[in-house]
């Protein structure tokens, strides 16, 4: 696959040419799968979302009919890094589900008393991580992107530096100061 095949594709997108949808996830499908794949490998055994579903979710989410918003892309870069953060954000939704199930989050009620509502903590893990994150990109927007697409894309430093447009030795640089951000600002809630 060629870079500037999937940029052609990506621009044709936004052209609202239809055929440009199936075609680019002919071209993109393998790389994706194998990024969700290296990112489910990271979660806690029992994970039912399989990298298959994870792909085909963030790909609708990006370019389906439901599209969240209008399909925008800069090029093949841009594109992957939106994919890194569909497939972040619909780990965190699961994540989220699953706590609130835990809750009795399928359980009816009679009467409802707003005095006597209360809200339950997000669930630990990815949920609690989306929610660090989020603070550490109002601070630290470039820094926060090279963690999505490491941890939540499966990227390596190379590739995520090539999306962000830095050096490797800036993507370590920066890399090393996220993660003691983000591991003082989870530290913190404890």
């Amino acid at each position: 696959m060629t870079q500037s095949n999937v940029t052609q594709l990506l621009h044709a997108i936004e052209a609202g040419e239809d055929r440009a949808t199936s075609e680019l996830l002919a071209i993109v499908y393998q790389e994706l799968r194998t990024l969700a794949a290296q990112h489910l490998r990271r979660e806690r055994s029992g994970q039912t979302l399989q990298a298959t579903a994870l792909v085909h979710e963030a790909y609708l989410r990006l370019v389906g009919p439901d599209a969240e918003t209008e399909p925008r892309w800069e090029g093949r870069g841009h594109f992957f890094a939106a994919a890194a953060e569909a497939m972040r954000r619909i780990m965190i939704d699961r994540a989220r589900a699953r706590g609130a199930q835990k809750r009795g989050g399928d359980a009816r009620r009679l009467t409802l008393d707003p005095a006597s509502l209360t809200m339950d903590d997000v669930p630990a893990g990815v949920a609690e991580l989306g929610e660090a994150l989020a603070r550490f990109e109002a601070q630290e927007p470039e820094k926060a992107m090279l963690v999505k697409l490491r941890f939540f894309g499966g990227l390596t430093f190379a590739q995520a530096a090539a999306v962000l447009g830095i050096s490797s030795s800036t993507a370590d640089r920066h890399w090393a100061y996220a993660k003691a951000w983000l591991y003082n600002d989870l530290s913190l809630d404890d």
